[in-house]
């Protein structure tokens, strides 16, 4: 069954949660957006190595302990996504729909369906 839609103001509720967490803390010092942006990186390596030797890292290859550390760092990616986009003006939301029509543009539904090549390899 699908999972209802977020209300379009769910990362703006996370976006606050992420500033406060951070002010109660006095953390925004060394929230730069180059400090965000490295800590995004690690995380998102952290993720990839609850895959690493995986034959694909399909939902019957995970375990519980998987599952849950597969959460938690997606959670951490998100949140390093969300204070790096409150740093630098970025409205997710508005960005995915931008890219997403720019990538409509750029990989043509009939033209590239089954076909997992580059933009320019086609």
């Amino acid at each position: 069954m699908a999972q209802p839609a977020a209300p379009q103001d769910s990362l703006l509720e996370l976006r606050d949660l992420a500033r406060a967490f951070a002010a109660e803390r006095d953390w925004g010092q060394f929230h730069t957006p180059k400090n965000l942006a490295m800590a995004l990186t690690v995380e998102a390596a952290e993720l990839a190595e609850h895959f690493q030797w995986l034959p694909t890292g399909a939902d019957h290859e995970l375990d519980a302990r998987k599952r849950e550390g597969i959460r938690h760092e997606l959670a951490d990616v998100m949140l390093y996504l969300i204070q790096l986009a409150d740093k630098t003006g970025v409205d997710l939301r508005s960005a995915v729909l931008e890219k997403m029509e720019l990538n409509r543009a750029k990989y043509p539904a009939e033209q590239v369906r089954g076909d997992m090549r580059k933009y320019n390899e086609y």
